[in-house]
């Protein structure tokens, strides 16, 4: 079910990807905190917040404050759909694609490839939802994911992000495996992220799930 937009949800710029990282590491900095931080101008970072924002990654919240005029605003990593239009709608479009696609290969009347607890597991709505939108998350990333919904793992290019690669292997990483952390967890399910395996070959590289302990039969 591939699908692709236009900048890859405005992840491959490194100022971007930087300032997400910084958000997430503390959520509920200013404008000036992170112009600060990364070493941009703030007008600049007002943009790329703008675009963070539009794509669902980040949620704006006004801080409290005892003076008057406008209070300021803190930023946030997206960790619940219901903080954002954005990632609700996101959620609601790929468990909708996911299903039709499924029901269009006959993938709920496949034969028993999976052991009978894997079987039951698969077919839980929670869980295939989070790799429903999961996988959405990482096509409209740009990885071009290959799921194994049994093993419960995506194969990735990594290739819009080799020039960042080079330069900071470890901001990269961080970054899309807390991006992970945070789109399953928009999602009632049972999976959370196991680890992520930079280039478990020349050119692919690997996010590994796991199903949460209470909820493994």
């Amino acid at each position: 079910m591939p699908r692709r937009v236009g900048d890859f949800r405005g992840l491959t710029q490194p100022s971007r990807l930087r300032l997400l990282r910084a958000i997430q590491r503390e959520p509920g900095l200013r404008v000036r905190d992170l112009a600060e931080a990364c070493g941009l101008p703030q007008n600049t970072v007002r943009d790329h917040l703008q675009v963070l924002e539009r794509e669902g990654l980040i949620r704006s919240e006004a801080m409290p404050t005892r003076t008057r005029g406008r209070p300021p605003v803190g930023y946030h990593p997206v960790r619940d759909a219901a903080s954002s239009e954005v990632a609700r709608e996101r959620i609601a479009d790929a468990r909708r694609r996911g299903a039709l696609l499924r029901a269009a290969i006959g993938a709920a009347d496949s034969p028993g490839e999976i052991d009978a607890h894997e079987e039951t597991a698969a077919r839980d709505d929670g869980l295939r939802a989070q790799l429903d939108v999961l996988y959405e998350h990482l096509d409209d990333a740009g990885l071009e994911p290959e799921a194994d919904e049994s093993a419960l793992t995506f194969d990735l290019a990594p290739c819009r992000y080799h020039d960042l690669l080079d330069e900071d292997t470890a901001l990269v990483c961080a970054t899309h495996a807390q991006l992970v952390r945070d789109v399953l967890g928009q999602v009632d399910g049972p999976l959370a992220l196991r680890r992520v395996e930079p280039f478990v070959t020349a050119h692919r590289c690997r996010v590994e799930l796991t199903r949460r302990p209470s909820v493994v039969e």
